[in-house]
């Protein structure tokens, strides 16, 4: 169930939430040349959103972004993370570009923070993980 889309009409990137009502995650894709403006508008979306939505689980699909990854990690450290952490966010799954292999949130957000950060380079390993992060049915329990 799409969200939300936040979309830059000069250059067509865009971030696009969305609810996996099977999966029952929120996924954030960006595609791409994100910039710093509007990675924040992306991530203030999330938290609008999860809000509204409430959700641990994130996949936040990296895979379509081109250009370097924008230079506020100090604000998602500050703002975002808390923020997110608050309602409820509690396990991350973040797949890095595909055409860089590697990622800065890693080394830039506070290690042993209020939620499990992963990074993949693979949306299908991101999603294995988030699915074993779940707890397990409980036995004649009916699965929605």
């Amino acid at each position: 169930m799409l969200l939300n889309v936040n979309k830059d009409p000069l250059d067509g990137s865009s971030c696009a939430l969305t609810y996996d009502e099977t999966e029952g995650w929120l996924r954030a894709t960006w595609r791409g040349y994100v910039d710093e403006e509007e990675a924040m508008r992306g991530a203030a979306a999330y938290l609008a959103r999860a809000a509204a939505v409430p959700c641990a689980y994130l996949l936040n699909d990296n895979t379509p972004l081109r250009g370097p990854w924008f230079d506020s990690l100090d604000w998602l450290a500050r703002v975002w993370v808390p923020q997110a952490a608050a309602l409820g966010l509690r396990y991350v799954a973040h797949v890095v570009q595909a055409d860089r292999h590697h990622d800065v949130i890693p080394g830039q957000l506070p290690a042993g923070g209020p939620f499990e950060l992963q990074v993949f380079e693979d949306v299908a390993e991101a999603q294995r993980w988030l699915r074993q992060c779940r707890p397990a049915p409980v036995a004649g329990a009916l699965r929605r």
